[in-house]
């Protein structure tokens, strides 16, 4: 799950490196997610994971998407 997290950060923002990006990065202050960024990553995460965000998430690292992402497909 990580490592198809980091393809879908790199196409959002793609001057990441993400060879680095572990579960402890944060979005906001290691990869300088800006709200835009953030929505574009939901927008992917939805069309990849075929699923719609019902109430609002607060993603701060990249394990909490991770977390979030195993657990709606349970």
């Amino acid at each position: 799950m990580l490592e198809e997290l980091k393809e879908m950060i790199k196409k959002v923002m793609p001057e990441v490196d993400t060879k680095s990006v572990t579960m402890e990065t944060k979005l906001i202050d290691d990869l300088s997610f800006d709200s835009l960024a953030i929505m574009m990553l939901s927008i992917e995460l939805e069309n990849t994971f075929n699923f719609r965000f019902e109430e609002q998430v607060n993603f701060v690292t990249v394990g909490d998407v991770v977390k979030y992402l195993e657990k709606i497909q349970k």
